[in-house]
């Protein structure tokens, strides 16, 4: 009986976070204009909800000429040739880079609709909501479809989005019609996506969400040190670790019993979803929440002070090297050797896991409390994610995305050199890394087109390369006509013992002399 409660309760659990995930939090980092026609410019711009997927160029925006392709895009074979605006015979004349693309929602995911989307070369993605919010009375009043939805769409990603490195936007439907009103009618249409981030002062704040058993972050927290430490007190870091609230997911009963479980700690008040999906071996979620108290303890001890935390980045190096395996992931001599190597003072951290609260009793913990409310008051539902100045960064977590974003969210006139000399390169790790030398391989201006320094470089070599063969073919002739030259003179001049004289070898006296040996044969 008792096992069945629990497994029923862990059941629960799993369908409580499941819920949690459909919310999002407000995205008031983008921005989304129709400047063409002026009949449809806002001041304030349209509503919208920014895709969890995609690379968003931060601080900056893409102005295009938007085309609607009048389908659904599910099929990757998408005919360029079809769609609105048409010309005066009808016709679409192909859609020309870049533009932006309209889609019609429905039908496949939105990962799909903008993968093919990107295919086309669309520069960015505009999916038009098909269905009315029950709360839109003037949506429902002007529409056909009778049905409405009483939640706000999510643009989620199915789990296949990485590869997507264009932006893309869903407008509700009582917008989204007028965008394709005017584009059916064969009308222009020129639309602004852009992306800001607050910029208070000259120091970025900057968060991540993750847990210790998070694979997505790993090459994250592998590379950011360098850049973090290059930073310096110009950026200041903030690690938070993911835990879910037992009490309200009803993993702690009443009476105080623990129906979660290994899942949870402190009999039930603070759990974490099992890396392995095995409850009876390997890691359990009560490792993963030990785990994260721990690295709140290095960071408190050890990052806090300053914002940067070279310690604390040097243990997480040192554990995901050594413990990140079923074997070791709580093995305690594990921990101490990472301890020793990172430079953590492990008596320190073991008392600040003891005075926060522990994880033994049924009793509150206050580092784990406080990850609780603040993840509640954030609206963090997807993992992993980050924040700078606040504001969610979307698309792949790598170390070069979010040193970006941080760089764009300084106030103007105030961004360190680090990030001048830097942020224009693909490979921003090697270019810190390198105090801020940038190698011209790994340069890659964000419009695709190679930069005046280096094509500058490349003409002249190419010159300097042609001038030089041409050079040597030039002397290569001249010496081959010479050689032909003696080769005559060779075979037809008369030896200077068969004339008898010191002029024998000249060629006019042989002639003026009546020789009787032909010059031709």
């Amino acid at each position: 009986m008792l096992v069945a409660q629990k497994t029923t309760a862990f059941i629960s659990f799993l369908l409580t976070l499941s819920s949690v995930v459909g919310k999002t939090p407000d995205n008031v980092s983008s921005r989304l204009m129709i400047h063409i026609p002026h009949s449809l410019f806002k001041e304030d711009g349209y509503d919208h909800r920014e895709a969890l997927f995609g690379v968003p160029p931060y601080g900056g925006s893409i102005a295009q000429t938007v085309y609607y392709a009048n389908s659904d895009l599910c099929d990757p074979n998408v005919d360029t040739t079809k769609g609105y605006p048409r010309d005066d015979k009808g016709k679409t004349l192909g859609w020309q880079s870049p533009y932006i693309l309209m889609v019609d929602r429905g039908g496949c995911t939105f990962v799909k609709k903008v993968r093919n989307a990107q295919r086309t070369g669309a520069a960015g993605v505009i999916i038009a909501d098909n269905t009315c919010l029950c709360s839109d009375a003037n949506c429902i009043a002007n529409s056909d479809n009778p049905s409405c939805e009483t939640s706000e769409p999510i643009m989620a990603d199915d789990g296949s989005g990485s590869d997507i490195s264009i932006p893309s936007f869903l407008m509700f439907k009582v917008d989204a019609d007028k965008v394709k009103k005017e584009l059916m009618s064969n009308q222009p249409v020129q639309l602004e996506m852009s992306w800001s981030l607050p910029s208070p002062d000259d120091r970025v704040e900057y968060d991540l969400w993750s847990t210790p058993s998070d694979v997505v972050s790993k090459n994250f927290l592998r590379n950011f040190k360098s850049i973090a430490k290059a930073l310096g007190d110009r950026a200041y870091f903030t690690p938070h670790m993911y835990i879910y609230d037992g009490v309200k997911t009803h993993c702690i009963s009443n009476d105080g019993e623990n129906y979660c479980y290994n899942l949870c700690t402190n009999n039930g008040r603070y759990c974490a979803t099992d890396p392995d999906n095995d409850l009876e071996k390997g890691i359990s979620g009560a490792d993963v929440v030990k785990e994260s108290l721990r690295r709140l303890c290095i960071w408190n001890h050890y990052g806090e002070q300053d914002g940067v935390g070279e310690i604390w980045w040097n243990y997480i190096a040192e554990f995901m090297d050594r413990c990140n395996t079923p074997d070791y992931f709580m093995n305690e001599d594990c921990v101490q050797d990472c301890y020793r190597h990172a430079g953590v003072d492990g008596d320190k951290i073991n008392r600040c896991i003891s005075d926060s609260g522990g994880l033994e009793k049924d009793a509150p913990n206050a580092f784990l409390d406080l990850e609780i409310s603040a993840q509640q008051e954030r609206g963090v539902v997807v993992l992993p994610t980050a924040f700078v100045n606040t504001a969610a960064i979307r698309g792949q977590l790598t170390a070069s995305t979010v040193f970006h974003a941080i760089c764009a969210g300084y106030a103007e006139g105030t961004t360190p050199k680090i990030c001048e000399q830097c942020s224009s390169c693909s490979d921003s790790v090697a270019c810190v890394e390198k105090k801020g030398v940038c190698s011209s391989a790994s340069t890659a201006p964000s419009s695709g087109q190679v930069s005046t320094h280096t094509f500058g470089w490349t003409i002249l070599l190419i010159t300097a390369t042609f001038a030089g063969v041409g050079y040597w073919h030039y002397q290569k002739t001249r010496e081959d006509m010479r050689e032909q030259v003696r080769g005559i003179l060779a075979e037809y001049m008369p030896l200077e013992d068969q004339d008898g004289g010191a002029d024998g070898g000249s060629p006019m006296n042989f002639a003026m002399k009546g020789g009787t040996q032909p010059l031709f044969s």
